[in-house]
């Protein structure tokens, strides 16, 4: 199993087993970019303000029984505020108009009737249906919240559920769950149920997107894994997140369009005769048989021929013995796991914050929101191609490291900026962004290589739980700017600026063999730990090509 890369080298690299294999992987990412931001459409808040119901006031009665208050320097209407309808209304009965009245001598009410909401961009939203507005705004982003508690959850029991049944099987069930969940999404009643729902949404969302990686980091040739691995699954990603806006635009009312983001993964059924299990997961559970018969045929696809043996006797003891006897315990059992393990939960949750900080801030931003959906959405493409490229021939420490550096730096000057230079504030928060999504790219294969075969999944779900816990956090940082615009920045900036130093202690992977075992693993060492006999040899790691990603 230590030459799994080895053993299946006849295979090549570019074949049409593994070629076909990486579109296939990447198409279901795609269906993971719209159903893991449809809340921004869902839960958008419309103009609104207190419904005025009586049919004897006039309309410009109406109108004027709501007062105008300051937001940010503009003087708008109330949107949770109206003038006493009683004494209005009185004041109409007598023949009054509004000019002829001081209004601000008016009492003031909340909105007893409810709302009056603006049908001009969403016909309706979860915040319409039920007024989530007002004293109930704080139910709107705890609605997103309740999406990355899902993915916590979904992080936590994904890896271990994988390392059990598969890989193939949790990927397809995840699948599965996930669209009949947004169906059923679509028939909520209530906002409660919408949460519930919602919060299992997102734990067979990331156990779906989790399952993928690994089952394409394990499956593809070491030339396509790097490229799968960035710029094909963020890529993928991110394209289905460009297409959502469209679909968003044509659909306006909620229900409908969880229909419709439901439907569409019926394309995906015919998968489940593409894609194959993980030869590698199948060996560490010493089901050798079915891990060459799905080598063979990759051969066969790839017109090349078997050799009559693919993996010795003492690879199969080997395999055997390092069946599913793993739990979230063996990511901590030695020193050198528990450095690595934790040095990547503060990476994680630390890049989560300051990425979903940015991307939920950028709907506060004016305009036309599809367009800025699709805007956001196409600003992180540059990033993907970059990172993809430097982790072809660059070493991940310092890539990384500095990619944090950027990330938090540019949102450490945005206090520096006047106020009246808004363009170059918005062009820093932009640039912070790109920082952040680079690292994102790069810190999940650098996390994939960090951990063996046996422990991947269950090492990648745990770090994925940590994100979690930052994608949860990142609401209320930003929230934390109605007391001062610049406190979410400067905390996320400060963060990631240490996490930056933070990682720089873990080990090194680029040039290295993936690792198949605890004692492969265990092997890698920290650039201020360098043994002896490493010093001696040529003080330097093995350079990485294309043929050995």
């Amino acid at each position: 199993m230590a030459n799994y890369d080895e053993d299946t080298a006849f295979l090549g690299q570019k074949g049409p087993f593994f070629v076909i294999l990486f579109f296939l992987l990447n198409a279901i990412y795609i269906s993971t970019g719209f159903h893991g931001l449809y809340i921004v459409f869902v839960g958008a808040s419309p103009s609104h303000h207190c419904r005025v119901a009586d049919g004897s006031l006039s309309e410009e009665w109406m109108k004027a029984s709501i007062p105008n208050e300051t937001v940010n320097g503009k003087l708008q209407p109330s949107q949770c505020r109206r003038y006493s309808l009683e004494t209005v209304r009185n004041l109409s009965a007598l023949g009054y108009s509004p000019l002829e009245v001081n209004l601000t001598d008016i009492t003031a009410e909340t909105c007893v009737d409810g709302w009056s909401y603006s049908t001009e961009i969403y016909h309706s939203t979860i915040v319409s249906e039920w007024d989530l507005v007002c004293d109930s705004e704080w139910r709107v982003p705890f609605t997103t919240s309740t999406l990355y508690m899902g993915y916590l959850l979904g992080s936590l029991v994904s890896g271990q559920l994988s390392d059990r049944f598969g890989r193939k099987k949790v990927l397809f069930a995840s699948l599965a769950a996930e669209a009949l969940l947004i169906l059923t999404q679509s028939f909520s009643n209530s906002w409660l149920l919408f949460c519930i729902l919602y919060f299992f949404v997102g734990t067979f969302q990331i156990s779906l997107y989790i399952t993928a990686f690994v089952l394409g980091s394990e499956v593809l040739s070491k030339s396509l894994r790097v490229l799968f691995t960035t710029l094909g699954a963020f890529l993928h990603y991110c394209i289905g997140y460009m297409v959502l806006p469209w679909i968003a635009f044509a659909v306006r009312d909620w229900r409908s369009l969880l229909r419709v983001l439901s439907g569409l993964t019926v394309v995906y059924i015919p998968l489940w005769w593409l894609i194959p299990e993980s030869p590698r997961w199948l060996l560490s559970q010493g089901r050798v048989l079915e891990s060459e018969a799905i080598i063979r045929e990759a051969a066969e696809k790839n017109k090349v021929s078997t050799p009559e043996v693919i993996f010795s006797d003492s690879e199969v003891k080997e395999a055997a013995s390092q069946n599913s006897k793993f739990s979230a315990l063996d990511v901590l059992r030695t020193r050198d796991i528990r450095k690595t393990t934790f040095l990547c939960l503060l990476l994680w949750m630390a890049i989560n914050i300051g990425y979903f900080g940015l991307s939920l801030n950028t709907s506060n931003l004016s305009g036309d929101p599809f367009l800025n959906c699709f805007l956001s959405a196409l600003s992180e493409v540059p990033a993907y191609m970059v990172s993809t490229l430097l982790l072809k021939s660059c070493p991940r420490r310092p890539v990384l490291s500095a990619f944090l550096v950027i990330g938090g730096g540019f949102l450490l000057l945005l206090q520096l900026i006047p106020e009246s230079l808004h363009t170059l504030a918005l062009a820093l928060e932009m640039a912070g962004k790109f920082g952040f999504t680079m690292s994102f790219t790069v810190v999940y294969i650098y996390t994939a290589e960090l951990y063996p075969t046996v422990l991947r999944n269950l090492g990648i779900g745990m770090c994925s739980s940590a994100a979690r816990i930052g994608s949860i956090t990142a609401p209320y940082i930003i929230f934390l700017g109605t007391f001062n615009k610049y406190l979410p920045y400067i905390l996320m900036g400060s963060l990631t600026i240490a996490s930056s130093v933070t990682n720089m202690f873990l080990p090194e992977t680029f040039g290295k063999v993936l690792p198949e075992t605890l004692e492969q693993m265990q092997k890698c060492k920290s650039f201020i730990r360098r043994d002896k006999h490493a010093s001696e040899e040529g003080k330097g790691t093995v350079m990485m090509t294309e043929e050995n990603i």
